[in-house]
C-alpha cells in the first residue's frame, strides 16, 4: 500500500512540474482571457482526488470498525453507529468536491 500511495505522490508532483515548465504557455492563454481548459482540468482534478481520499478513508473507517467489532462482538452496537456517522461525513466531502467540479464546470 505504501508503494501505491508513493507512486500516487510522485504521479501528483510531476503533473505539478509539467504545469510549472509551461506556465509560459498558460500565461499566454490567461492572458487572453481563455481559462476554459484550466477549470475543466481542475474540475477533473478535484473529483479525482476527492473520489481517491473518500474511497481510502471510508475504507480505513470500516477496518478499523470491523477489526472493533471482531475482537469484542458485544460492542457491535456501540461501534457500528459512529462508524455509520463517520462514513457518511466522509462521503459528504466527495460530495462537495462533486459541487465544486459542477460549479466550474458551469463557466466553461
Amino acid at each position: 500500500m505504501k508503494r501505491f500511495i508513493s507512486f500516487i505522490a510522485a504521479l501528483f508532483s510531476s503533473m505539478a512540474f509539467a504545469a510549472v515548465a509551461f506556465a509560459q504557455e498558460g500565461a499566454a492563454a490567461a492572458a487572453g482571457g481563455n481559462l476554459k481548459p484550466v477549470l475543466a482540468m481542475s474540475a477533473g482534478i478535484a473529483i479525482a482526488v476527492a473520489a481517491f481520499g473518500g474511497a481510502i478513508s471510508q475504507s480505513k473507517a470500516a477496518v478499523a470498525a470491523l477489526e472493533g467489532i471482531a475482537r469484542n462482538p458485544g460492542a457491535a452496537g456501540k461501534v457500528q453507529t459512529p462508524m455509520i456517522i463517520a462514513l457518511a461525513l466522509i462521503e459528504s466531502l466527495v460530495i462537495y468536491a462533486f459541487v465544486i467540479a459542477i460549479l466550474l464546470q458551469g463557466k466553461i
